[in-house]
């Protein structure tokens, strides 16, 4: 007994620990369901075209604040999408298709291809470029995303993305 109690309390340590498993991104793939690969990196997002951006609140899934994000510049994630090529038979299926955000400790967010090009919230999210007066390249937070009108913003703000993959539901 005392050690299926041991194993229990190793497994929730090694949990949690593995959700704050920051690893700085220097680059993210898109992948999936394009017809071609990209990867794009730290010196690639330099060449897109940044907005300032109100603060933030960053809220958990409860409303509770947790931080604020000040002095934001952004690129517009439709900017960088519109750089992909989703491998679909026509537009009409692209309703089926979604995003999924994967960071470097494997958190994952997903947005849909309508909620991006379809509705407001898509003229809302960003891959930040700078907070505080700071350059991402030069914080370990590199490669962020945050949808600035979400109500809940903790659970869409998100660090160190690696990859994004294009998928479509069946």
């Amino acid at each position: 007994m005392k050690n299926i109690i041991s194993l229990f309390f190793v497994l929730i340590a090694f949990t949690v620990s593995a959700q704050f498993n920051h690893i700085p991104t220097d680059s993210f793939t898109i992948e999936g369901k394009v017809k071609r690969h990209l990867t794009f990196s730290l010196a690639d997002l330099d060449t897109f075209k940044t907005k300032s951006l109100p603060d933030v609140v960053i809220t958990d899934h409860m409303g509770k604040e947790k931080n604020t994000l000040t002095q934001l510049k952004g690129i517009l994630l439709k900017d960088i999408l519109n750089n992909v090529e989703i491998d679909a038979e026509n537009p009409k299926v692209l309703s089926a298709y979604y995003f999924v955000f994967v960071a470097s400790d494997n958190y994952k967010v997903v947005f849909s291809w309508n909620e991006l090009f379809n509705t407001e919230t898509g003229n809302n999210v960003y891959i930040i470029t700078e907070e505080n007066g700071k350059k991402m390249k030069d914080t370990d937070e590199r490669i962020a995303i945050v949808a600035v009108t979400d109500i809940r913003t903790g659970r869409r703000h998100m660090s160190n993305i690696k990859k994004k993959i294009v998928a479509r539901a069946e």
